[in-house]
């Protein structure tokens, strides 16, 4: 099975996690909300499948590439 990793294409907060590890998503649900700038960007999952880990924490500062999820599919 594949895994894919998500990124985070901007620096800022996680806002809120969308998702838990074990979920299953289809491609385009959101995942993550994070904030930036005082606007609230959405994760999108690339592709279906399972998310395999969430690797960040609601509140928690990212940087632009950070992993933040894995998803099997």
């Amino acid at each position: 099975m594949a895994r894919h990793v998500v990124a985070a294409e901007i620096a800022g907060t996680v806002f809120k996690l969308e998702v838990a590890a074990g979920a299953s998503v289809l491609a385009g649900a959101v995942l993550i909300i994070l904030e930036s700038m005082k606007m609230e960007i959405p994760v999108e999952a690339p592709i279906a499948g399972k998310i395999a880990e969430v690797l960040v924490s609601e509140g928690q500062a990212i940087a632009e590439g950070q992993s933040l999820a894995v998803i099997e599919g």
